[in-house]
């Protein structure tokens, strides 16, 4: 794939511009809820940025065919069907991590990141551009559920990748990071209102590098030209 500026102006509209989680805080109840450590977002992560790919595709491809009236339920039975694939997979070889994330994962048929892409860009672009949006955008989420999960972890229990045999198997026992060691887990952090106070620092770190960013810029000076008008006088 040619890396054109339009497929690096998609990479940065889904990996910070236009992030779902920080910027368009979508998504936010399987986002605050399943982060309390890095492996349960890593699977959640991963199962949305999968049914991101293949539903933009799908419906990119399908575009032509679907009526304008029925657009969304037909977009929502194309995500359904991706997000069965996605329980039945992990059903079948990361049990445990099935378990763990429990009604969360089914929900991601009704997150309004997946929705949202679906309308807003697959439903208007070509299979190529639609799946590449895809892509960036489900990383994007997938990167903010990371940072999530492994700040709450660390908070909350002093450790990392703990219980990361649930989605790569016994072998992944050797991953768990024992960062420091605590009487009693940090209950805050690891409830749902720690994600909340976890989440709104993450915002407004990006608010600051934004602003930033946009006076690090060069300004562009708007100089006016005067207009001189020379009269000669015929003597």
């Amino acid at each position: 794939m040619k890396f054109t500026d339009e497929y690096k102006e998609l990479a940065w509209q889904g990996l910070w511009k236009n992030n779902p989680g920080l910027v368009q805080l979508l998504g936010l109840c399987p986002l605050l809820a399943v982060t309390s450590t890095l492996t349960n977002a890593i699977g959640l992560g991963l199962a949305t940025l999968f049914v991101l790919i293949c539903s933009n595709a799908t419906v990119s491809a399908i575009r032509q065919w679907v009526p304008k009236e029925i657009r969304i339920p037909i977009f929502v039975l194309i995500i359904a069907s991706f997000v069965t694939c996605v329980q039945l997979l992990m059903n079948a070889y990361t049990f445990g991590l099935y378990q763990s994330l429990g009604i969360f994962l089914p929900l991601i048929v009704t997150n309004c990141a997946i929705i949202g892409r679906a309308e807003a860009y697959a439903s208007k672009n070509p299979v190529k551009q639609a799946s590449f949006d895809g892509l960036m955008m489900g990383l994007g989420f997938l990167l903010v559920l990371m940072l999530l999960g492994a700040v709450r972890e660390v908070l909350g229990q002093g450790t990392l990748f703990d219980g990361a045999n649930l989605l790569l198997g016994d072998w992944a026992n050797v991953l768990r990071i024992e960062v420091y060691q605590l009487d009693t887990q940090f209950l805050l952090v690891i409830l749902p209102p720690g994600a909340f106070i976890v989440m709104g620092f993450f915002i407004a770190i990006k608010n600051v590098i934004d602003e930033r960013i946009a006076q690090a810029k060069p300004k562009i000076v708007n100089q006016e030209i005067s207009r001189v008008r020379v009269n000669f006088d015929e003597k």
